[in-house]
């Protein structure tokens, strides 16, 4: 499965998510300038044009990237948001209409309160959106660390 990862604020590459995905799919992780949310979204605009994945996972300011992408039409395929930043950045963000979306949420997220996942998830069909919470913070290393995370982007993928 091709799995493009959004990264986040702190996040790159190299990061653990990021190479995690890459040990489990055929995983692009395209460098973004996160203080250029327009050149981000370029850059992931430009990765799903050439690679074509069939999961795009947006991980906290990732997540707000991939939101803005859908709300675009540059991505309509299946989405995996981890503590998703989109709601910090606009209260009033929702998914788009039809939108497949897996959003998982740390209870114990220090960064980002997991009701915005809430509020976002309520935005969406119910038949295509899923809220995943885990006794987990905000990077979701327990996804990682129980070998979790690929079962999460298979649950996003069978949503689409």
């Amino acid at each position: 499965m091709r799995v493009l990862f959004v990264h986040g604020l702190m996040s790159s590459p190299q990061g653990v998510k990021a190479r995690y995905l890459a040990e489990r799919f055929e995983a692009l992780t395209p460098a973004m300038d996160t203080g250029d949310f327009l050149g981000c979204l370029a850059v992931q605009r430009e990765a799903i044009a050439s690679f074509r994945p069939e999961v795009v996972v947006g991980s906290s300011f990732g997540g707000a990237v991939l939101l803005a992408l859908m709300h675009a039409g540059d991505w309509r395929g299946p989405a995996l948001f981890l503590a998703q930043a989109a709601v910090a950045l606009d209260p009033d963000a929702r998914l788009p209409r039809g939108a497949a979306a897996l959003l998982v949420h740390g209870l114990h997220d220090e960064v980002i309160p997991v009701e915005h996942s809430r509020r976002l998830a309520a935005t969406g069909e119910p038949a295509r959106t899923r809220l995943v919470e885990v006794d987990d913070g905000h990077r979701l290393l327990g996804l990682v660390e129980r070998d979790e995370l690929a079962d999460r982007v298979r649950d996003a993928a069978a949503l689409g």
